[in-house]
């Protein structure tokens, strides 16, 4: 999730959980033309194995559509030791989806056949892509089957929902179990697994899915993978992610933004109302927010 599953959060759920997550995709990398693979940008540091140290193992995820700068990206990555890289071809962002990238890429298959020609040969990665049922119409995705098919992914992790949803309303489970058994590719089930019901229900109901992404369900219950929901432990994580953030982060601005960020999918792993964890957003000063988020997490 960009701006949340960063290297200070991956670093402190490993340190708080440690060998819960095997893996996670990293936010991702936006492609630029003439990119430069430069530690100025702030999404190449968060890869970085220097700053990953005691994290997550992670996968690199670009989004973009330049076949020239994927490949120089995906290169230098491999470089830095990744074997894999991952597609975004799923972000429903409008100003993403506007310009042919995310999930604004499902409409033109073709597009997309000419990127993975000019890209895959030169790759010196695997590459897995992440994808929606469409951009408008569930019926898109079936167009980019054959295309997707046609070359060696590494797994091919499907959020069935369309871009113009963004994450409201229900995944459509139904289309899904239709598409699954048309890729060839190891398919990863991405949407709404926010329980352990979850994740029985989606693994009972499609047994060839090979694997979970969680998303922002690790945010609203960190002690998912875990199997359970242990509130304690979720204290514990929240208490020493914050903690983090206090003392990596510059200024207080930038305290007070990223705590407020984080907050506002955490308080759904502790026992108190909307109402309750609307205080600490609403409140205007630091010290405000961090004694109302010390008195939920005592």
């Amino acid at each position: 999730m960009q701006g949340l599953t960063e290297v200070l959060f991956r670093r402190v759920y490993e340190e708080c959980f440690p060998g819960a997550l095997p893996l996670a995709v990293a936010p991702f990398i936006a492609l630029t033309r003439n990119l430069r693979f430069s530690t100025d940008n702030a999404q190449i540091r968060d890869v970085l194995p220097e700053n990953n140290h005691g994290s997550i193992p992670v996968i690199p995820q670009i989004l973009g559509k330049e076949p020239e700068e994927f490949v120089l990206l995906a290169n230098c990555l491999c470089d830095l030791g990744y074997q894999e890289v991952n597609w975004n071809m799923g972000c429903p962002m409008r100003t993403v989806t506007a310009e042919h990238r995310g999930c604004g890429l499902i409409p033109h298959p073709d597009e997309v056949r000419a990127i993975l020609d000019a890209v895959l040969p030169r790759l010196r990665t695997r590459l897995s892509v992440k994808i929606r049922l469409g951009l408008k119409e569930s019926d898109e995705v079936f167009r980019m089957v054959p295309v997707l098919n046609d070359y060696p992914l590494a797994s091919v992790t499907v959020h069935p929902r369309l871009g113009r949803q963004q994450y409201t309303g229900v995944p459509d489970l139904e289309t899904f179990g239709l598409l699954l058994p048309m890729l060839k590719a190891p398919v990863i089930y991405n949407g709404d697994i926010r329980t352990t019901e979850d994740v029985r229900r989606i693994l009972e109901r499609f047994p060839q899915v090979t694997d979970l992404m969680v998303g922002r369900g690790i945010l609203y219950n960190p002690t998912l993978p875990l199997g359970t929901i242990d509130v304690d432990l979720n204290k514990r994580f929240i208490r020493r992610l914050m903690e983090a953030i206090r003392t990596t982060l510059p200024t207080e601005e930038s305290v007070m933004r990223k705590t407020k960020e984080y907050w506002s999918l955490l308080w759904k792993a502790l026992p108190i109302s909307e109402m309750e964890a609307r205080k600490v957003l609403r409140a205007q000063e630091l010290t405000t927010v961090d004694n109302l988020i010390e008195k939920f997490i005592q």
